[in-house]
């Protein structure tokens, strides 16, 4: 496929970003069991590492598109990726397991901005005729990262330390960032209509009854969390 440049940086950007938001999604999991040593916690209690990331983002992708709108593709973007590499940072430098979850749930909310922006800027500056292709080439990095995961999260664990599971963000994160701000050109901010918070409150509370539904926290008390918010 023939691409101009600035559309090739582009689908390579948007790729970088999605394959770092999926990554995460599983590089944890094989780190947890040196992540509870570490921090002196049960590794029973290490759910929510994994839950409070996929469950903010799935929380705030809905808004992502009307931010994009109100202050522009590139300038949302870049933030994406910027909180994104911070909280990464602030993941591997955490002490405690309430410090982890916190800087997971940071995390999260970048994540849930670098799927749905990336997509509407590949949408808004690909050509219509290139747009399946170019879609398909950075859905591939998406649909790597959670396979990459695992076994990159284990590794890293064993040969350096579990810190470097959310450390790798970080370099991939600064380049991503420098490439926005190179290739990716300003847009106009638009008018979008008013946002509707009561929409996506109720579409939050929706999503973390459904996740406590299907795995609760407490599972000595399973059958009560999943009776009560399944209704």
């Amino acid at each position: 496929m023939s691409r101009e440049p600035s559309h090739s940086a582009l689908l390579w950007i948007v790729a970088a970003a999605f394959f770092m938001q999926s990554l995460d999604t599983t590089i944890v999991n094989t780190a947890l069991p040196s992540i509870a040593q570490s921090l002196h916690a049960s590794p029973l209690a290490m759910q929510p590492v994994v839950v409070v990331y996929t469950l903010t983002m799935a929380m705030l992708t809905p808004a992502s598109g009307w931010l994009a709108d109100r202050f522009g593709t590139r300038r949302v973007f870049s933030l994406a990726i910027l909180v994104f590499s911070l909280a990464s940072i602030g993941c591997a430098a955490s002490h405690t397991l309430g410090q982890l979850v916190v800087a997971r749930a940071v995390q999260g909310i970048g994540g849930s901005m670098l799927l749905p922006i990336g997509r509407l800027a590949v949408l808004r500056r690909v050509p219509g005729e290139r747009y399946v292709a170019a879609i398909a080439f950075v859905s591939i990095a998406g649909q790597l990262g959670p396979i990459v995961g695992p076994t990159l999260g284990g590794w890293l664990t064993q040969a350096i330390s579990w810190h470097w599971v959310f450390i790798v963000n970080v370099p991939v994160g600064v380049a991503g960032f420098i490439a926005v701000q190179r290739f990716l050109p300003h847009d106009q901010a638009t008018q979008p209509p008013p946002f509707d918070f009561v929409g996506c409150a109720l579409l939050s509370a929706a999503m973390i009854a459904l996740s406590l539904a299907i795995d609760p926290p407490m599972p000595a008390h399973r059958t009560g969390w999943a009776a009560g918010l399944a209704v």
